[in-house]
C-alpha cells in the first residue's frame, strides 16, 4: 500500500481551499464591476480615440464638472446608472464634494474641464463630446432627458450625438 493511502493524506485538490458562498458573489460581483468599467472606457477610448489613462482622466474630469452643475438628486440619479469603478471615482473628486451645484454655461464648463485636463478649449470640448456620447450609450435615455433638462442651451449642444 502506498504511503499516501495509509496515511489518509491524498486530498483531493478540489476540497482545498473551498471559499464560503459569499465570498465567491462577492468575487463575482467585483469581476462583473471590473468588466463593466473596463468596456465603458474601451467604448471612451474609441469613441475619442484616447488610450486608457485619457479616457479614464477625461471621464472623471468631465462627469465631475457635470455634477457640479446639477441641482437636486439628479447627480445621484445619473451616477447610479454609471459602472461602480466610475462612482467610486467620482465620490473622490474633490472639485464638487459638499459644494451646492452651481449655474455656468459652456464656457464656464470647457474651462473647468481644460483646466483639470491641462488641453486647450478645442481638445476640451472634443473629450467632453465623446464622454457624454459615452454616458448616453450607458445611460438609459430618460435619465439623460432629466440631465440635458437642467442645462442651459449651450450646454445642451454639448450632448449632441456626433462628436
Amino acid at each position: 500500500m502506498a504511503d499516501t493511502e495509509r496515511t489518509g493524506t491524498n486530498i483531493n485538490p478540489r476540497s482545498q481551499g473551498t471559499e464560503d458562498p459569499g465570498a465567491r458573489r462577492e468575487q463575482r460581483s467585483e469581476t462583473r464591476r471590473n468588466q463593466t468599467y473596463k468596456a465603458f472606457l474601451r467604448n471612451l477610448m474609441v469613441i475619442g480615440s484616447m488610450n486608457e489613462e485619457e479616457a479614464e482622466r477625461a471621464a472623471v474630469s468631465v462627469l465631475c464638472v457635470l455634477e457640479q452643475r446639477l441641482f437636486g438628486e439628479e447627480a445621484a440619479h445619473l451616477e447610479a446608472q454609471l459602472p461602480g469603478k466610475l462612482q467610486d471615482l467620482l465620490l473622490r473628486c474633490e472639485r464638487h464634494l459638499g459644494k451646492p451645484a452651481s449655474k455656468f454655461g459652456k464656457d464656464g464648463f470647457l474651462q473647468m474641464v481644460s483646466e483639470d485636463l491641462d488641453v486647450d478649449s478645442l481638445e476640451a470640448e472634443r473629450k467632453i463630446r465623446a464622454v457624454f456620447t459615452a454616458v448616453r450609450e450607458q445611460v438609459s435615455e430618460g435619465e439623460i432627458e432629466d440631465v440635458i433638462g437642467q442645462l442651459p442651451t449651450d450646454l445642451r449642444e454639448l450632448w449632441q450625438r456626433t462628436i
